[in-house]
């Protein structure tokens, strides 16, 4: 029994380091999974020195594998929170020289990059990694994962401006999705509210031109949560490494639509 048992054992360590040639591609952080079986057809992609253009095809650790004619470095897939502050942008470079959210993760020896993006001027919850197939995930519209933002803007918004976002607004890339808002505090000498928004989309400046549409201008902008995931403990410019949990907690998320 006992040599039976570490013999199927074996097998299964053995079975579980095979793995799909675009996930690997895709954990190398050089293209989403669907890109990178784009290049396998394109017969773009090497293994071992043979080119392969099927899909399905599995390799191991020993394997070498190229892309275009590069090497590809596999890297352990990491994944980070940031809490990014105002100020930044939400990538791995920038042409005028501005900060960016990778500048905070000196000395990380893995090429890691933003899942989506927050605006310059908007600070908070952003997710970071090397695992091009968990960030496609996350990113694709069919995945409804919720984000929630604290927005003070300029101008008080009725009930039934509120409304409007609840149900949906008309801007120039579409209509938007039901979102869920709430009204947290207003100053009517000042004329600015503080209002909490629940969305699960990630248009380019969404937030901001919603509430535009209803006349209000952003003054501030937060994230505040990304799906069950919060800032707690965490100032501007602080950032921790998900857990194994939180991370299998995203994926079967985002694999069910964004329903717990």
């Amino acid at each position: 029994m006992y040599l039976f048992h570490g013999k199927s054992k074996m097998i299964e360590e053995v079975t579980t380091t095979m793995e799909r040639l675009q996930k690997v591609i895709a954990h190398a952080g050089i293209a989403s999974r669907r890109k990178a079986e784009e290049l396998i057809l394109q017969g773009k992609v090497k293994v071992n020195g043979q080119v392969v253009t099927e899909l399905g095809v599995k390799v191991g650790p020993q394997d070498k594998i190229e892309v275009d004619g590069i090497p590809v470095e596999r890297e352990e897939p990491v994944y980070y929170l940031l809490y990014k502050p105002r100020g930044v942008i939400s990538s791995v470079k920038d042409e005028k020289g501005r900060k960016v959210v990778t500048d905070f993760f000196e000395g990380l020896d893995k090429r890691i990059y933003p899942i989506g993006r927050l605006d310059y001027d908007t600070s908070g919850l952003l997710l970071l990694t090397n695992d091009g197939d968990f960030a496609n995930l996350l990113m694709h519209p069919r995945y409804e994962i919720e984000k929630v933002y604290i927005a003070k803007v300029r101008g008080i918004p009725t009930r039934e401006q509120l409304k409007q976002l609840e149900k949906g607004i008309m801007l120039e890339d579409g209509m938007t999705a039901p979102a869920k808002v709430k009204m947290l505090s207003l100053d009517k000498r000042k004329q600015t509210a503080i209002i909490e928004i629940r969305i699960h989309e990630g248009r380019n400046r969404q937030v901001r031109r919603m509430f535009e549409a209803i006349g209000c201008r952003v003054m501030k902008l937060k994230r505040e949560r990304y799906a069950f995931l919060d800032l707690k403990g965490l100032n501007p410019g602080d950032y921790r490494e998900l857990s194994p949990h939180e991370v299998k907690q995203l994926r079967a998320l985002a694999l069910s639509g964004g329903r717990r």
